[in-house]
């Protein structure tokens, strides 16, 4: 393991359509996705959020375990900001009254690069998931009755509800405390 000074190799971009979690339990994390009821990812994110707080304080947090995979701090850095873009997702679904949302493309790699998250801090980290974790908990308890049947459209062309964008949500945040040791 290695600690990071300089900007490290680049991670190996992640090309999978990850959407089958929500028809099938995840064969490397075990999460059923499918399986969540959208009133429990306030619940997941509580928890994703304090396995996280907890990660980044290890001594080893910011080491990268190999040089293309991100260190335990780069995986909390990203989760942050997933818990920002499936926020402001499910807001455009919500403030579309049921019309559909179009997602703009979110690219982890480009962000890791652009906002180096290689030189993160372990407890600003903390810090930063902790009030991700906080708005991302308050965003998903929003959703009531049939608002969780609106839609919306990842510019890839895949259709998500405001329930399975939640689930899909939760899995990437289960599965990157799958991928820590978290």
């Amino acid at each position: 393991m290695t600690e990071q000074t300089t900007p490290p190799e680049p991670t190996t971009p992640d090309a999978k359509d990850w959407t089958w979690v929500l028809d099938r339990p995840c064969p490397e994390c075990g999460f059923d996705a499918g399986a969540l009821a959208p009133e429990q990812i306030p619940a997941v994110i509580a928890d994703v959020t304090e396995r996280f707080t907890v990660a980044v304080e290890r001594p080893d947090a910011a080491l990268r375990p190999a040089p293309r995979t991100w260190s335990t701090i780069e995986y909390a850095q990203h989760v942050a900001d997933l818990m920002e873009v499936m926020g402001d997702r499910l807001r455009l679904i919500l403030d579309s009254v049921g019309a559909g949302a179009r997602f703009d493309d979110f690219d982890a790699d480009a962000a890791a690069a652009e906002k180096e998250y290689w030189q993160a801090n372990g407890h600003v980290t903390a810090i930063l998931v902790k009030e991700r974790g906080a708005a991302a908990q308050k965003a998903w308890s929003e959703p009531v009755g049939d608002q969780w049947n609106w839609q919306g459209v990842r510019s890839n062309g895949s259709v998500f509800t405001a329930a399975t964008l939640g689930q899909y949500f939760a899995h990437d945040l289960v599965h990157h405390t799958h991928d820590v040791g978290a």
